[in-house]
């Protein structure tokens, strides 16, 4: 392994300029040149490039022969799968659903998708004295969940697909059970970033949820607060969703999520 010469400082800015490299071309999502990282990340294209030919001798990056630009390297991939299966979603939301309860004291909830449902993989009690939530475990509908919602809006189109060909249980009055009015609410989902389901799966009941999703920008659950609907109604306040969306991101980030 070659040695790092020069001054502990110098060695330091070496390692942030080359994972600063790293991190704009993942960000970019497509390969860069020379010029467009130098005037990224306010350097000179000589300096950039010494970097570039350290990296691709690593394995960290490639460059493509067609355009001379580059872009992220097997090895790196590598990495951030290892680093993908060494986290979960439960570790990766411990202080996130818990500083989320302490803000707004609904029940925070951290779902993750099940062919079948969306499954309930922990929760953190409210601050009331009377506790309403979801029991760890429960497989909760699509259609008639905000997790639930959540999948179908951020997930794949084969799921989407293949709920709503199927007939929709009505679990109460105020269920989902038109796939017309189940897509419109989709869409929504999807434009405003999170879902409630009030009155929906239980009379009484709702939950605000918004997506997580993992280093590959895949979703993989969703983060919720729970609580009777005059605590969250069917409009939630500007507060509960801030925080709740805020939450959800938090949790995507310590899963690798490069955010926006």
């Amino acid at each position: 392994m070659p040695r790092v010469t020069g001054s502990s400082g110098e060695g330091v800015q070496a390692v942030v300029l080359a994972l600063r490299i790293l991190e704009r071309l993942a960000e970019e999502g497509r390969p860069m040149g020379v010029t467009a990282l130098a005037a990224a990340l306010g350097t000179t294209k000589s300096r950039i490039w010494r970097y570039l030919q350290t990296l691709v001798q690593q394995g960290y990056i490639v460059q493509l022969p067609d355009t001379e630009r580059y872009q992220l390297g097997a090895r790196l991939v590598k990495f951030g799968r290892a680093v993908g299966e060494s986290l979960d979603i439960v570790s990766a939301s411990y202080h996130a659903i818990r500083e989320l309860r302490d803000s707004l004291g609904h029940s925070a909830v951290i779902t993750q998708i099940e062919p079948d449902g969306v499954r309930v993989l922990t929760t953190v009690p409210g601050r009331s004295t009377i506790e309403i939530g979801v029991k760890q475990g429960s497989l909760m509908e699509f259609h008639s969940s905000a997790q639930g919602k959540i999948a179908l809006a951020f997930g794949s189109e084969t799921l989407r697909a293949a709920v709503l060909s199927r007939r929709l249980e009505r679990r109460t009055p105020d269920t989902i059970v038109s796939p017309s009015s189940l897509r419109k609410e989709i869409e929504r989902v999807r434009r405003d970033g999170w879902a409630i389901a009030p009155n929906e799966i239980v009379t009484g009941l709702n939950a605000l949820a918004a997506p997580v999703f993992d280093a590959a920008g895949s979703l993989v659950g969703a983060l919720a607060i729970v609580d009777s609907v005059q605590f969250i109604t069917a409009t939630p306040t500007a507060e509960q969703i801030e925080r709740t969306v805020e939450a959800a991101r938090q949790v995507s980030a310590a899963l690798g999520y490069l955010l926006d």
